[in-house]
């Protein structure tokens, strides 16, 4: 059983170094940029998230911002068509809305115009700070109307559809990243042009495969079913990516935080470092504000001050979640499915397994396009390891917060020597690393700060790789360290090594690079 063990170890090494390779060879190049697609319904929390996600444009390659419809929120058709569906909120809260003609999406609605309109008022100031951020023009290039007429409805095209078919379809290097903030309908409606087009062509079979091998999915759950009534019997092989044990972004996250979480999520903390940030900062939401996604929507009772719960019941709101102070934190629940994209050194959109500041993700995917039995063993073997760690994930929750604080007040502030830049990370010498069990191998790092702050620097293992025990760092608040593999370690096991450092600056910024170590054969 052991060198069957050691075997699948081993393919699982060679899998992960042909699928990696080029981005270890990256590192002293241009920073990767993944694509990704945003498609959002109207909801609070996706207002917030696409102001932190056009911060962090810097980092992506941004290929749609798309509207799209959830159970939660939709446009209807304009022509009185009345919509219905088992189970939704309006049946769960037994309101007696629906069948309705539409259902919490506001007339005219532009919530993802506005944002770019605010961004580009910022974005003067924003290039100062980095040089890699896009344009407004091309940002409002990237934004579409989706299938927002009706929950689950793929019946049709629509501009938002077209846009993903186009993509998906493009011949452009490297994986495409399309989030799912609201429902999958514009996602499943472009997959199923695509199958309606070509199912019955020779090119389908060339078609499918590229597919599964480009195309990631990255939901906010199953909004409108139509993951589990289209996609997945249709497209299993897309890979299908969902995530937990990192940072609660989410409604209510105050109510669960970590006490040094805590003081990030607080009315001062939130008016001192987001609100009072000019354009983007006026349409962050937040406790009390006094705003409606849409006019005397029930379920929106967030922006209302001064109420207790019970009132805002006898009002005839669906009070689902304990008043906040004014002005804290609300939430920003989509962050996860971006969060991982980062240029932050973490390099955790590689692999779902490998874990950064969206969380530590899962895939779901039949590999059957490419791999044999025997590889997918390896890597279910591989992730199931690296899941064993979840009770260790690190918080990066402050890290996070102070960096999308240190970008807003980037957004205002038009001197770069007047606000804080992270540090850069290096590692010298390639980002994968063959070792011997019992071998002592030496890693050395290389840190400056644009800013020519003091940077503290820590050397550590995250608890990511196959290998699930204590690894011996030696020297590790030093720019170089020592790492000694156990003697336990079996061939083809990998081991993650984080070389962090966090400035002294205002907000304090943390930049990171990430050494997988394998265990060679002995």
């Amino acid at each position: 059983m052991k060198k069957i063990l050691e075997k699948i170890a081993r393919i699982y090494c060679l899998i992960i170094c042909c699928c990696f390779s080029e981005f270890a060879l990256a590192q002293d190049s241009e920073a990767i940029r993944p694509r990704i697609i945003i498609t959002a319904d109207p909801e609070l929390d996706d207002n917030n998230s696409m102001i932190r996600f056009l911060l962090y444009s810097s980092d992506l390659q941004v290929e749609g911002l798309i509207y799209t419809s959830s159970q939660f929120h939709w446009k209807g058709d304009g022509k009185g068509t009345r919509w219905f569906v088992p189970g939704r909120e309006y049946a769960r809260f037994g309101l007696d809305k629906c069948p309705c003609e539409s259902w919490r999406w506001a007339k005219d609605e532009r919530f993802i115009h506005d944002i770019v309109d605010a961004y580009a008022k910022s974005y003067p100031n924003l290039k100062v700070h980095n040089a890699s951020y896009p344009s407004p023009e091309e940002l409002r290039s990237k934004i579409r109307y989706g299938n927002i007429e009706f929950d689950g409805d793929i019946s049709k095209d629509s501009p938002g559809s077209d846009l993903i078919k186009s993509l998906i379809l493009d011949d452009k290097p490297g994986q495409l990243f399309i989030t799912a903030w609201g429902g999958h309908s514009s996602i499943a409606r472009a997959l199923k042009s695509i199958q309606d087009q070509y199912q019955n062509t020779t090119q389908w079979e060339a078609i499918r495969s590229k597919i599964f091998r480009k195309v990631v999915l990255l939901p906010s759950g199953d909004q409108d079913d139509m993951y589990a009534k289209y996609i997945k019997p249709n497209w299993s092989g897309i890979e299908y990516r969902t995530f937990g044990n990192g940072p609660n972004y989410g409604y209510g996250a105050q109510l669960r935080a970590k006490p040094e979480d805590s003081p990030l999520l607080t009315p001062s903390w939130m008016k001192e470092n987001i609100l009072d940030r000019g354009p983007l900062g006026s349409l962050y939401r937040v406790w009390g504000d006094g705003k409606q996604m849409v006019k005397d929507d029930m379920m929106d009772y967030f922006g209302m001050s001064g109420y207790t719960d019970d009132q805002l019941r006898k009002m005839g709101y669906v009070v689902w979640m304990p008043v906040q102070p004014k002005n804290s934190w609300l939430g920003e629940g989509d962050n996860h499915t971006f969060m991982n994209m980062l240029g932050n050194g973490l390099r955790a959109f590689e692999d779902p397994s490998f874990g950064g500041w969206g969380g530590r993700g899962t895939r779901s995917q039949n590999f059957s396009f490419s791999m044999s039995d025997t590889s997918q063993q390896a890597m279910v073997a591989a992730l199931s390891s690296a899941n064993r760690n979840a009770g260790n994930y690190p918080n990066f929750f402050p890290a996070a917060q102070n960096d999308f604080a240190a970008r807003m007040k980037w957004a205002v502030t038009p001197r770069f020597e007047d606000a804080n830049h992270e540090p850069v990370v290096m590692i010298e010498g390639p980002l994968h690393v063959m070792a011997s069990a019992g071998e002592t191998i030496r890693l050395n790092g290389k840190v400056s700060d644009p800013d020519q702050n003091e940077v503290s620097l820590r050397w550590w293992q995250f608890r990511a790789g196959t290998y699930a025990n204590d690894v011996t760092i030696v020297n590790e608040t030093s720019v170089a360290c020592r790492v000694t593999i156990p003697k336990d370690a079996l061939a083809g096991q990998t081991i993650h090594i984080i070389l962090q450092a966090t400035d002294d600056g205002k907000p304090s910024l943390t930049r990171y690079q990430r050494v997988i170590i394998t265990v060679r054969e002995k």
